[in-house]
């Protein structure tokens, strides 16, 4: 089988050179960049099969890089880890709404960004398809194409709103905890995630919901977590 790719983009060489050591202990393939524009080539002639993205660029700072990424078709279900100096939750927010699937802020631990890259790839690849779609009112998800048609209208996923919905729509009316959540479609769970669970599930209203500020299929059940109603 061959390796898979990651992609670490970040200015200082420094940093590149450790998370490269790590990654390829760890069995990946690194490409890596130290600016925006050599990160765009990179996507669009190697498509790596994750992207370990810094905010803070030289030319193009890590939200231009996503919003590209998240626009371009052939690009748009890649798993984006952003990695941030800042530490205001302001930042982070921006970028899981922009299409970030998770972030990592500096100083970091290299073993804990490996683990992280792990986590992402295996609930994004290697998807187990049991049935090839789930419908849930005007929600159709399909598993085998990841893709979502809300009324029979094409709507973009990120792979991390993918992986959330989906577990949402396989228990329609069964109430799931914020940690089984995190867990299933972050890959892990600690103290302190809670905002990028609920900042997913905002971004995914906005997607699925008639009147996001009034959520008709995802419920919230305060104190516990989240439902998805279908009637």
């Amino acid at each position: 089988m061959s390796k898979q790719r990651v992609l670490v983009v970040d200015d200082d060489k420094a940093i590149v050179r450790v998370m490269r050591g790590y990654l390829e202990q760890a069995g990946f393939e690194v490409l890596y960049a130290y600016d925006g524009e050599t990160a765009v080539y990179a996507l669009r002639h190697d498509k790596p099969d994750l992207l370990l993205l810094d905010l803070m660029l030289p030319d193009k700072d890590g939200w231009d890089i996503t919003r590209f990424i998240r626009s371009d078709r052939r690009l748009a279900d890649m798993p984006i880890i952003m990695i941030t100096a800042r530490v205001e939750d302001t930042d982070k927010i921006i970028g899981l709404e922009l299409g970030a699937d998770d972030y990592i802020t500096k100083p970091f631990n290299a073993r804990e960004v490996v683990a992280r890259v792990r986590a992402l790839l295996r609930r994004t690849q290697g998807f187990p398809v049991a049935t090839p779609s789930l419908q849930v009112g005007a929600l159709r998800l399909d598993l085998a194409r990841h893709e979502l048609q809300v009324d029979g209208q094409m709507v973009e996923l990120t792979p991390t709103e993918f992986k959330l919905l989906h577990a949402l729509m396989a228990h329609p009316g069964h109430t799931l905890a914020r940690e089984e959540l995190l867990v299933k479609c972050l890959g892990y769970a600690y103290e302190g995630m809670g905002r990028t669970l609920d900042t997913h599930i905002r971004n995914l209203r906005q997607k699925v919901e008639p009147d996001p500020k009034r959520p008709f299929y995802i419920q919230t059940v305060y104190s516990i977590g989240y439902r998805l109603v279908g009637e």
